[in-house]
């Protein structure tokens, strides 16, 4: 993998090593969107593999004949044959940046979804569906289209605090629980795979790999642990930290796993062997709220009750940025999907968008009347979504730093706002037991 922020591109090659060209056939190509990119198909000793090569830094005006001309000369498999399929996708994706969607978001559905506040929402890739969790103990599974609830989820015997998808495959919820189980469900019967038991003390992080082969959950137990998706059984404790574990991610490929702890650090472990962590990410000077790496999976952000927001080069484990723009605690952090930008979201009801490569904030989001818990930026780049405990969601543009609307409805504090992958729904979820669906 390469990671280039001063050149024109930074691409990379994924979910494969290189193979010789005269071993390989390739079968197809298929596009990516968010972040851009193309997938190549091809068969390797009777098996059909994927070869990712992703275009983080096209733009609309990438100038397509040069980058078709480094293209081919850095992947095997791309011959000048293919030149006139591979300039038809690149125009394709530029196309598709080119479609900037400006129309506001109008209220869907109004769900009364639990009969005690939500704890947090989740689309599953394609949107067509989406979980909340609850401290009724239950999470709930939703046809986004009807509003309709299709299952129930119930078995724990305390808050579901902690829920997520398998995406891309979207067949399966984990939840994770202040009984200190997860639990492994079927999404389409409601049917319960596997209980996980184990921790110590409440889970509060869950997530899949990418493949869907590993769960990790994460607990007030000072501990992470790995679960195999297939047989429901621990396979790994990450022990190390020494207070509360409040967030963890998986990098892009599922090789790295990133926790965040109230222990004032972060760790970088490998996922495929557990042990140790192979980085310890030590600089904040209060607990940390969140970390995830970026989609190359060389940087990890961190966001801190210390009032910064830090960046990591997981090569090294050292600090390359910390940004103290924020008067408050930092509640939320992420990457855009390219990791250009990073988006911040803090107690002092301001959220912040800076520039990877040059470290400059580029705006501040004020508007909001009460503390922002949640920041996440569409699958565009184009927008932030932000959510508050003033009962309001606020689309803010990215590029400018304005407000583009206010979702207004919720009459408490929303803890849970989400874009689906194609950019054109959110869901809230309040502390006033509802659930909103918007489309564009």
């Amino acid at each position: 993998m390469q990671r280039e922020y001063g050149g024109e591109e930074r691409s990379t090659q994924r979910a494969r090593p290189a193979v010789s060209s005269s071993r390989v056939k390739l079968k197809k190509f298929l596009l990516r969107y968010y972040p851009p990119g193309i997938i190549l198909e091809y068969e390797h000793e009777a098996t059909l593999m994927q070869r990712s090569v992703d275009l983080l830094d096209l733009t609309p005006d990438t100038e397509v004949e040069p980058l078709l001309d480094r293209l081919t000369a850095r992947e095997a498999m791309l011959k000048p044959t293919h030149r006139a399929i591979l300039r038809g996708l690149l125009e394709k994706l530029q196309a598709k940046q080119r479609d900037v969607r400006t129309q506001n978001f109008a209220l869907f559905k109004v769900l009364r979804a639990h009969i005690l506040p939500l704890t947090n929402c989740a689309f599953n890739k394609s949107g067509d569906t989406f979980i909340t969790g609850s401290y009724d103990r239950t999470c709930k599974v939703w046809n986004t289209a009807s509003g309709e609830e299709t299952h129930t989820l119930e078995g724990h015997k305390n808050v579901v605090y902690a829920i997520a998808f398998n995406n891309p495959f979207g067949d399966k919820v984990v939840t994770g629980s202040f009984d200190k189980t997860a639990k492994v469900w079927d999404v389409h019967t409601g049917a319960l795979f596997y209980t996980l038991r184990g921790h110590a003390s409440e889970i509060v992080a869950v997530s899949f790999d990418p493949s869907s082969t590993q769960i990790a959950t994460g607990s007030m137990d000072n501990s992470a642990k790995l679960w195999d998706v297939e047989r429901g059984v621990e396979t790994c404790s990450l022990q190390g930290h020494t207070a509360e574990i409040v967030s963890l991610s998986f990098s892009t490929v599922g090789d790295l796993l990133v926790t965040g702890s109230f222990d004032h650090t972060a760790r970088v472990w490998d996922a495929r062997v557990g042990g140790d962590a192979v980085r310890v990410l030590s600089g904040h000077a209060a607990e940390v709220s969140v970390c995830s790496f970026d989609y190359v999976s060389g940087t990890v952000v961190s966001g801190s009750m210390d009032k910064t927001v830090r960046l990591w080069d997981v090569g090294t484990g050292e600090s390359t940025q910390a940004w103290g723009d924020h008067t408050d605690e930092v509640l939320d952090a992420c990457f855009d999907a390219t990791g250009r930008r990073v988006a911040s979201a803090g107690a002092d009801q301001t959220a912040r968008v800076f520039n990877v490569a040059t470290g400059v904030c580029e705006h501040t989001l004020r508007g909001h009347v009460g503390e922002i818990s949640k920041v996440q930026f569409n699958p565009q780049g184009t927008r932030v979504l932000t959510a508050s405990s003033d009962g309001k969601c606020k689309i803010w543009d990215a590029a400018q730093g304005t407000c583009a609307q206010t979702l207004e409805g919720h009459t408490d504090e929303i803890f849970g706002a989400a874009f689906n992958y194609a950019g054109d729904k959110i869901i809230t979820g309040s502390k006033d037991n509802t659930c909103r669906v918007w489309t564009a």
